[in-house]
Order: C-alpha cells, then structure tokens, then sequence
C-alpha cells in the first residue's frame, strides 16, 4: 500500500487542524493506520491508530481527548482531527499504515512498513 498525508499548515494555537492520509492498494481494510509526528530534536512518538476492520482506536497520552482518528474504508483515507493545539504539537506528522494485525494498541512504531512522506504542522503562539 501507498499512503500520502496531507493537511499541514499553520495554525495559531488553540485552532485546529484536520490530517487526511491517502492510500492506494488493495485490501484497505485489513490494515491498521496510524499517525506519528516528530518534533525538531526530538524522537518520532505515536499519535494514534486506527485499527483494521471494526476501526478500534487508540492515542498517545499526550492527545488527552484534543485528537480524533477516523478511517473511511471505501474511500481508503484516515483522518486525524487536532483540536486545541499547542505549540508543543509542532511536528512532521506521518501516516503509516501495517497488516500485520496485532492485537495491542498499534503504539510500536517498529509494527510499520508502510510510511507516507509527512506533512508539516506548525501551530503558532
């Protein structure tokens, strides 16, 4: 599968922002689709999943209830709404996606093999 995010800008803090990754390929439902974002100096970290199928989701503690996840199988995109950004959400946010289908919260960014190339959010204060 071939993804393609999309969706960053600039956003004052406390706005909001919508993430939408593209994918192409067969079988999109069998795959769990995640986002990560890295931060300048900073390690890649989890944001969120969205897991083959019925569509579980899960966050990074940090997301405490700002972000929402959110797939549309037929049109094989997954959306991540970010309300109430920060500044500290300034990143290159990835979407990534995996068939694997583990039965966990899809947190492990080595569980991937599928990466789309990143789209820059830069929330301003």
């Amino acid at each position: 599968v071939q993804l393609q995010a999309f969706g960053g800008g600039l956003v004052q803090a406390g706005g909001s922002r919508k993430l939408s990754c593209s994918a192409s390929g067969r079988a999109f439902i069998n795959y769990t689709v995640a986002w990560f974002r890295q931060a300048p100096g900073k390690e890649r970290e989890f944001v969120s999943a969205v897991k083959y199928g019925v569509g579980t989701t899960y966050y990074g503690d940090f997301v405490k209830g700002r972000f929402t996840i959110s797939r549309d199988n037929d049109k094989k995109t997954v959306s991540l709404q970010m309300n109430s950004l920060q500044p500290e959400d300034t990143a290159v946010y990835y979407c990534a996606a995996e068939s694997c289908q583990h039965d966990d919260n899809n947190s492990a960014e080595r569980y991937y093999n599928f990466w789309g190339q990143g789209t820059l959010v830069t929330v301003s204060s």
